[in-house]
């Protein structure tokens, strides 16, 4: 279906085509690969565990529960690690909040980045919803499979919005593509058809989109943990509104003066840069063995090779040159002071420091307390940044999505170190074998936070089994989770 009500009753306006073909592919494409199933259940493991790890921080637990204090749904969504039960609205914020917080989940770069297994929030929320409430009214809940072919399609449509379009040029954080993304597979997963999710869709980028102001110095701060929960339970509330008949407008995007693109995108034109498939998730980029913002990944693993060379001379450094690419000048290069541990997650020269301060990374690395350690700033004080070109083509280029960095220490004397340089890192589809296996023991290892160890043997056994976790009704599967 290619059209909508419009605001004039019985007009019927042609939707933009950019509504029909997300609609389109989210409703009737058939997935055929095999790998991305495959990389699919890693990504839900992957984004169950790390939302796991999250619980551990009041900062993230202080958002979770209900609004209002005390209120249960029966039948609604489940939070994994929690006793709550809540409506998928808020149920949706609270999943994808606990995925989103440690910045630990997977990754996509392009023009526009971000992380697709942030519309995890609201399809595992609402996949709970709607099986819970089929097998109370005697019918068939969904499969797991079901959560998979959803969480391709979200990755899918983010991915390929973001490889061409830029917001951060026109200074929108990027989840926005997390809430379209979000609405399109939510309202098909909520049973809806053609014009629901293209009512649903038109709304969500009718609301426009946050700004990045939260993500950068000198307002950087703890809303870009919470922002794309915040994006996917609007998906679901908007998903929600379009299945009880809600309109929507056909030329949200292109409308002259009003619409999204001359509004919000400078007059640009919204394009999908390949025809939608299962790309995002083949190539989708994993954080397996540290939390840091992956245009610095490869520079932390630089760093950590650097680490028993320098730990005994960090005295003696007179500077470090980090060579890397645009991207990461843009976002993560910066001076001066951080206030908090947003702020530092997203610095390339303090997440180098702890690496080659200590040889490993952490969430905790972020915090407070290990912040206040005079050597970090002294070691950024040090850091020249650089750009190399060659860096920023291969970081562009389809056939390599490479996200160099290289990291040479100089010492007082004269002397120097090898120019430690990293092209792809662990969690790149071009190193999936060696990173596949450690996601397994990433997963395990996070739920042992959360869960005793019988229970994370038994979800375990039945993740890493592919046949046997498709054919798990999806409440069964949620169940496991629930302390």
């Amino acid at each position: 279906m290619s059209s909508i009500i419009g605001d004039h009753g019985n007009m019927v306006e042609k939707a933009d085509k950019l509504l029909v073909d997300i609609a389109q592919y989210s409703l009737s494409h058939e997935i055929i690969s095999k790998e991305a199933y495959r990389i699919a259940r890693h990504v839900v493991m992957d984004s169950l565990g790390t939302a796991m790890l999250a619980l551990r921080f009041p900062e993230c637990t202080k958002h979770l529960g209900p609004i209002v204090p005390g209120v249960s749904v029966p039948n609604g969504t489940r939070v994994p690690g929690t006793q709550f039960e809540l409506d998928p609205v808020h149920g949706a914020f609270n999943i994808g909040t606990m995925i989103r917080w440690l910045d630990f989940n997977d990754t996509w770069l392009a023009a526009e980045w971000g992380h697709p297994s942030d519309n995890l929030g609201g399809i595992l929320a609402v996949a709970d919803y709607v099986s819970r409430n089929r097998v109370a009214e005697g019918k068939a809940p969904l499969k797991m499979r079901d959560v998979l072919t959803a969480a391709i399609k979200a990755h899918e449509i983010q991915g390929v919005l973001a490889l061409e379009n830029s917001l951060n040029r026109v200074g929108l954080d990027h989840v926005l593509f997390v809430k379209v993304a979000s609405t399109a597979v939510v309202t098909a997963l909520l049973g809806g058809g053609p014009e629901e999710v293209i009512n649903a869709l038109s709304n969500a980028w009718l609301d426009g989109g946050s700004l990045r102001t939260y993500r950068h110095a000198p307002n950087t701060g703890s809303r870009k943990s919470w922002a794309a929960g915040d994006a996917t339970s609007r998906a679901v509330r908007l998903g929600l509104m379009a299945m009880k008949g809600e309109m929507g407008y056909a030329t949200g995007l292109s409308a002259k003066l009003w619409g999204f693109q001359d509004v919000l995108f400078n007059g640009q034109e919204l394009k999908l840069a390949r025809p939608l498939d299962c790309y995002v998730m083949e190539n989708v980029l994993f954080k397996i063995t540290f939390p840091a913002e992956f245009h610095a990944q490869t520079a932390v693993e630089c760093a950590f090779k650097l680490h028993e060379l320098v730990k005994d001379r960090i005295d003696d450094i007179g500077q470090i040159t980090l060579t890397t690419h645009e991207s990461a000048i843009r976002i993560i290069d910066k001076k001066g002071t951080l206030h908090n541990p947003a702020d530092r997650d997203h610095c390339l020269q303090y997440m180098v420091a702890i690496g080659l301060l200590f040889g490993d990374l952490t969430a905790e690395h972020y915090e407070d307390e290990v912040a206040k350690n005079p050597k970090i700033d002294a070691l950024r004080n040090k850091m020249v940044v650089v750009e190399d070109e060659r860096f920023s083509r291969d970081y562009l280029d389809p056939e390599k999505r490479s996200i160099a960095n290289a990291v040479q220490i100089h010492f007082k004397d004269g002397t120097e170190t090898a120019k430690i340089e990293c092209e792809y890192p662990i969690g790149h589809r071009r190193r999936r074998e060696e990173g596949i296996p450690k996601i397994a023991e990433k997963f395990q290892s996070s739920l042992l936070t959360r869960f005793p160890r019988k229970k994370v043997e038994q979800i375990v056994e039945l993740s890493l089994d592919q046949q046997r976790f498709e054919e798990t009704d999806v409440q069964d599967y949620i169940g496991l989770f629930i302390i």
